[in-house]
């Protein structure tokens, strides 16, 4: 019995037409456009540093860390020198005058020798003469310079704005005479603001050196490494002829080496898929050929037109696999359908059977044109496949819907049926391991996983408003280039998003 009223969006029971609701407020929360809180949402992720940047950052943190660590001492260790020079060129000044001194002690033969040493030019030194006079301009106090005589023995002093070497010498009689040289602070650091940067040329020469290696070391690397992940994007593209020659760190060589042999592994595999899918297809002709001469004789009855529609499809089914084996898989190829059209040829398909089993139905949303990112074979195999489950799985004069609802980034096809439901969602999902009976190979869901996954989609199970299962299959609609068929399975969870079902 089917049910329709005022074209394909009539219900065939009392709730059937909530099923519309469920998918259009499934279409909302996959376009996005449901109010989502604020703290729901994560935290944008930080920018990933370049591996060329992180070498050369931690070359110029290592290389100014050693700088610094010699520079510093080695900047002290000068100083440290330069005062000791300064104070020995005064010393020596000071025993340039001694013989002076052991001669005479008279102020007019003194000044003469004085001024002949670069420190009494420049009215640096004094000598304390034993009668309490003093030659020249003192700067150490009388009781540093008792100290001196009393000790007998040199030392410096502070005065003033710098040091004064005191060094007494002994004349006849034991009169002690002391000479003073005065040594200003700054002629203490002379020298050393030009070996202080002499010394920090050469580390920063050192730290741009080691800077430059290391950005030339991690463009060899990160060249290398950009070159695989080229390849690598290619081969996922589809161009099985992408390789790569080796080149940079042995690491990077082997890497690359590895990934050719993968991609002649790749090659191989989908050739020998290619020739087994061609055989199989050409071993299906005799029998199909002999199977449409049979159903050609069954007479013009329904049942016969029926199984000669069928034998149609399947000799279809079996054309369209030898042309995708003799396709070359480096090809691409733009694909897209309207799937309203295909859900509509479908269902005038699966409502001969509904009939049949006295099966109530309905068709939502597929008045209009609908356009997705598939084909229309790969679409109708996935139709197929729901349907066949509910035929197959459920008691004859179960209900069943389909709802087709079209989102502004997706594409929501619903299937819906009053049966007993599905115990193991997550099983059921898996190729080979559906609850499938006689006939029933358990590829069904997971050829429309497969579909839904290739468009950027998924597949949710859950509990639909007539009793029983419900599979809805959302399919981005913004994709209709055959490259982006990708499966997104890889680091994608299931999301929780498939409810598990229990028989009631």
């Amino acid at each position: 019995m089917r049910l329709r009223s005022g074209g394909r969006g009539a219900t065939g029971r009392r709730g059937e037409g909530r099923s519309g609701g469920r998918a259009a407020g499934a279409a909302e929360r996959a376009d996005g456009s449901a109010r989502v809180p604020r703290s729901a949402g994560p935290r944008p992720a930080r920018a990933p540093r370049g591996l060329r940047g992180t070498l050369v950052r931690v070359s110029l943190a290592v290389t100014t860390m050693v700088a610094l660590a010699f520079l510093i001492p080695l900047v002290l260790v000068i100083r440290e020198i330069a005062a000791d020079r300064t104070f020995t060129d005064a010393e020596r000044q000071a025993a340039a005058l001694q013989p002076a001194l052991v001669i005479t002690t008279e102020r007019a033969a003194l000044e003469p020798a004085i001024a002949s040493v670069p420190a009494g030019s420049g009215g640096r030194i004094a000598i304390h003469l034993p009668d309490g006079s003093v030659l020249g301009r003192p700067r150490a106090s009388e009781h540093n310079v008792a100290g001196a005589r009393e000790s007998a023995r040199s030392f410096r002093v502070r005065a003033g704005g710098g040091w004064a070497l005191l060094q007494p010498v002994v004349l006849d009689q034991g009169r002690i005479t002391v000479i003073e040289v005065y040594v200003p602070d700054g002629d203490l650091d002379h020298g050393v603001g030009t070996a202080w940067l002499v010394l920090t040329g050469v580390a920063v020469v050192l730290v741009g050196g080691s800077v430059l290696v290391a950005d030339r070391l991690g463009a060899q690397v990160v060249r290398s490494a950009r070159a695989l992940a080229a390849a690598a994007r290619s081969l996922g593209t589809g161009d099985l002829e992408a390789r790569i020659a080796p080149q940079g760190p042995s690491e990077l060589q082997e890497a690359a080496t590895s990934f050719n042999t993968m991609a002649d592994r790749v090659e191989q595999l989908l050739a020998n898929e290619r020739e087994m899918a061609a055989d199989l297809s050409h071993r299906l002709r005799t029998p199909l050929t002999a199977l449409r001469l049979n159903a050609a004789a069954l007479g013009d009855d329904p049942v016969a037109e029926q199984t000669r529609d069928a034998v149609a499809r399947l000799e279809r089914e079996v054309d369209e696999l030898i042309r995708g084996a003799r396709r070359s898989s480096a090809s691409i190829e733009r694909v897209g359908c309207d799937a309203a059209e295909v859900v509509r040829a479908r269902m005038d398909f699966w409502s001969a059977l509904a009939e049949d089993e006295d099966r109530p139905w309905q068709l939502v949303g597929a008045e209009v044109p609908v356009r997705v990112p598939v084909s229309r074979g790969d679409l109708a195999a996935g139709l197929d496949a729901m349907l066949g489950n509910v035929f197959r799985h459920t008691e004859e004069g179960v209900p069943f819907s389909v709802t087709l609802h079209a989102g502004r980034e997706s594409v929501i096809l619903l299937v819906a049926d009053g049966g007993p439901g599905i115990a193991d969602p997550e099983t059921a999902l898996r190729r080979g391991h559906g609850q499938g009976g006689d006939g029933s190979t358990g590829l069904g869901l997971d050829i429309v996983r497969r579909l839904a996954e290739a468009t950027g989609g998924e597949v949710d199970l859950g509990r639909s408003v007539l009793g029983g299962a419900e599979v809805s299959v959302r399919l981005g609609a913004g994709r209709t280039d055959a490259v982006t068929r990708r499966s997104r399975r890889a680091g994608k969870s299931r999301r929780g998003r498939r409810r598990p079902v229990s028989a009631e």
